[in-house]
């Protein structure tokens, strides 16, 4: 069973990676942003979230902005980050007025516990199912939503069946290699008390070519590159 919103935006910025310093955006929202927007809504690690198809429904514009950003990370090690000592202006070319219908589906993982089974000990679809439509239809989120950066909050809507949806643009284009999602690879550490964690060792880029025709990305059938 699919899950279908709306989502929309003023601005948004879905960062190429191989541009350090200077953000780019992608022409449109990449699977990794979209399946964050879901995640933001609702996680849990007993499922994950697949993203089948994204329909375009805004002209894709782009706008150049200035921000100031600060040039050190946040970090366990790090108690303070004075942002007037740390501070530097960044050119960004953003995207404006965005609008997308996303169609997605969650499969289980090996985290699924007892509590997430039905009677007959099978995945218990329909519970999920439920879950994500109720915080969808009631604007409930673990945090805010954004597109691409977190200064850019992202808004959302479910559509189901007989609701009014925005029809996709009217252009087919191929937008070359584009970010897929990044995977993570865990490793096992034992620390001197003996407890075991995983932690994640490295964090592998997956692309795939984006071809959007008649206003829509198909991603069922994606070729993904590692």
């Amino acid at each position: 069973m699919s899950i279908k919103f709306e989502v929309w935006g003023d601005y948004a910025c879905f960062s190429r990676p191989e541009l350090k310093v200077e953000r780019v955006s992608y022409d449109v929202i990449t699977p990794s942003a979209a399946r964050g927007i879901l995640e933001a809504i609702f996680w849990k690690p007993a499922i994950k979230y697949v993203i089948d198809e994204i329909a375009v429904c805004s002209d894709i514009q782009f706008e150049n902005i200035r921000r100031n950003e600060v040039n050190s990370k946040a970090s366990p090690n790090v108690a303070f980050i004075c942002s007037s000592d740390d501070r530097s202006q960044r050119a960004a070319l953003v995207l404006r007025n965005v609008r997308y219908v996303i169609t997605a589906h969650f499969e289980p993982t090996d985290k699924l516990g007892e509590r997430d089974k039905s009677p007959d000990g099978s995945f218990n679809h329909g519970k999920f199912t439920d879950i994500i439509k109720r915080r969808l239809k009631t604007g409930q989120h673990f945090h805010q939503p954004y597109l691409g950066v977190r200064e850019f909050p992202a808004y959302t809507r479910l559509i189901e069946d007989g609701d009014d949806c925005p029809a996709p643009i009217n252009q087919s284009r191929s937008f070359g290699l584009m970010l897929y999602d990044i995977d993570f690879v865990w490793e096992t550490q034992t620390d001197k008390k003996g407890n075991v964690t995983e932690v994640v060792n490295d964090r592998l880029p997956e692309y795939f070519f984006a071809e959007m025709n008649n206003g829509i990305i198909d991603l069922r059938n994606a070729e993904v590159l590692k």
